[in-house]
């Protein structure tokens, strides 16, 4: 199978999913209203809320999701074939994950740019938020510390690359303030960025950054140096205002990304490598885990992601100028990142081993067994998307360290964006424990959402690309699924049919829970202690919050689905008011 239709006809249901299927989401189910104003405009402080052009939100939105993880998961799912990942891949992000991330960002800006687990207490009761940001805060400490894990590995593993990351913050400083100072467009400015960042990579070629002498003289490796430099990073970055380095460095990772798409696809068509993985893997080890159900665990992010409604909910609303960009933003970007996973599954099955003179051997070897598929996944991709740029005229090597790049801007921004977030789930959760020094500490919160992930990815061994990354990618769908349930239950007390949010929220709510189910045996099976004392307990903690929180969502969804028919029932029940409500900055101060 050529990789190249494989490319084309994915666009194409992509496309056709962005022009029909939102377009009926916009005006059947989320019915926008243009002259809403938006949370940016009521609230605008500089800082959190800023109301901003629909392409530097975009840039935000989707580079804030599309981190390492629509590159990972898929990376790693094709060990069972290319045909289900795909398949996942192309319905999930069409049915499920667009879903998903156009309605939690509808559902925040329509009410004070609140975040996925602050509205979950107003639309279903206060018990399901305090139980929903718990699961929350779950998932960002994964989600932090699986990409904290995946920067170092590479910057280990391809030094040449570190020099561009670096040179990345402060062209990304100066742009944003040219941008915000002078009020000009962030085209050029990012542009220039751009360019100077891969100016540097044949720099880097030549002057790899390793830390190996640093880490010995101070006694440790240097994957653990690495992380600790990186959470030290997420740290200051979480606590910049978003128009100095969150959205700059979001406009100029856009423009890498499409360039690197553009880099994948022509050296796709021109190449016209071949799929040499099989479609269904029929091959695989008799210890291999069951595909079914943990394929739509394991892809994650590229199908549907939870980590998506706490962006769209957590920064992203803060950002929309008008209502009508939720569709472009939320939508498009889901779709955006579906195409980065489509791009990861070509990669790891055509490019990896075009240049072999024996593809489908060298496929086999690499993928011989889940633990090599999943340790090797990020280098595969790297590897892959190396050679399509070869097909191109760019040198081997040059386009292996493009693609690390490409990774490394995408999971750094997904990491301090996630510290960010943690930062606003501690503050929620003291306040409800009712804490102030920590819910109103801006710097004591995020030590706290630095900490905790920080920790974990401290683990040693291959411990965040094996349980922890089972677990994550379990908890991301888990936190998608009650995501969905909190907009089906808004969207039915608006009087609108939920048939399109309450058919992914069963999907998804069906196969997270078997897969806890499924990890929680494997365990509690284990020798290792980590698994037995903390991973088992935490998976057992995690599920039995998400069948509480299930049926808290069950009964709202009830009461709503009979409030709609009465006399008066169905209309807007959450207060829409522009009354301004303290941020984090603001309750520092």
């Amino acid at each position: 199978m050529p990789a190249a239709l494989v490319l084309l006809a994915s666009v194409a249901v992509f496309a056709l999913g962005y022009r029909y299927y939102s377009r009926y989401l916009a005006d059947r189910v989320y019915a926008l209203e243009p002259g809403f104003v938006t949370p940016a405009h009521t609230y605008k402080d500089g800082v959190d809320f800023v109301p901003t052009n629909r392409h530097i939100v975009f840039s935000h939105h989707f580079i804030s999701v599309a981190g390492a993880a629509p590159i990972v998961g898929p990376a790693v799912a094709v060990f069972w074939g290319w045909g289900p990942a795909l398949a996942w891949v192309l319905l999930g992000t069409v049915f499920a994950a667009g879903v998903h991330d156009y309605g939690s960002l509808v559902l925040s800006v329509r009410h004070k740019a609140r975040s996925i687990g602050t509205l979950t207490g107003e639309v279903i009761g206060k018990r399901a938020r305090t139980l929903f940001l718990v699961i929350i805060f779950f998932l960002l400490t994964m989600v932090n510390a699986v990409f904290a894990v995946v920067i170092s590995n590479l910057f280990v593993a391809y030094p040449e690359s570190v020099l561009s990351i670096l040179v990345a913050i402060p062209l990304a400083i100066g742009v944003g303030q040219v941008v915000y100072r002078k009020r000009t467009a962030a085209l050029l400015p990012s542009l220039v960025a751009l360019i100077l960042v891969y100016v540097c990579i044949p720099l880097g070629v030549r002057v790899p950054i390793q830390l190996d002498g640093i880490a010995e003289a101070i006694g440790t490796s240097p994957n653990t140096l690495w992380v600790l430099l990186l959470f030290v990073y997420a740290f200051l970055a979480s606590r910049l205002p978003v128009w100095m380095l969150l959205q700059p460095r979001d406009y100029i990772n856009l423009h890498q990304m499409l360039l690197a798409l553009v880099v994948i696809f022509l050296g796709v068509l021109i190449g016209w490598d071949k799929v040499v993985a099989p479609a269904i893997n029929t091959d695989v080890p008799s210890d291999s885990p069951s595909w079914f159900p943990l394929l739509f665990i394991t892809v994650a992010c590229g199908a549907i992601s939870g980590f998506h409604s706490l962006v769209a909910s957590g920064t992203t609303a803060k950002q929309i100028d008008k209502p009508s960009d939720t569709r472009m933003v939320g939508y498009l970007g889901a779709a955006g990142e579906g195409t980065l996973a489509v791009c990861s599954i070509l990669a790891c099955t055509a490019g990896v081993v075009a240049a072999s003179a024996s593809p489908l051997a060298d496929w086999n070897l690499i993928y011989s067994d889940f633990g090599t598929a999943s340790a090797g996944a990020t280098g595969n991709f790297v590897e892959g998307v190396g050679q399509f740029a070869a097909n191109l005229g760019i040198p081997l090597q040059v386009g292996v360290i493009f693609a690390v790049v490409v990774v490394v801007s995408f999971a750094a921004t997904t990491m301090d964006t996630g510290v960010r977030l943690q930062r606003y789930i501690v503050q929620e959760i003291a306040e409800i424990v009712r804490f102030r020094p920590l819910a109103r500490n801006l710097t004591l919160a995020t030590l706290v959402a630095t900490v905790v992930p920080l920790g974990l990815a401290l683990i040693p061994g291959d411990f965040a690309f094996g349980t922890l990354w089972q677990l994550f990618g379990t908890t991301n769908q888990l936190t998608a699924g009650l995501a969905l349930a909190v907009i089906a239950v808004w969207v039915t007390k608006r009087r609108r049919n939920p048939l399109a949010i309450l058919i992914p929220l069963v999907f998804l709510l069906f196969m997270t829970s078997w897969a806890l189910i499924v990890n929680l045996i494997e365990f509690l099976r284990s020798d290792s202690a980590i698994d037995l004392f903390l991973m088992a307990p935490l998976d057992f903690v995690i599920f039995g919050l998400a069948i509480w929180l299930v049926v808290e969502a069950g009964i709202a969804l009830r009461k709503a689905w009979i409030q709609r028919d009465l006399p008066g029932g169905g209309e807007e029940t959450l207060d829409e008011a522009a009354e301004p409500t303290e941020t984090s900055e603001t309750k520092e101060k």
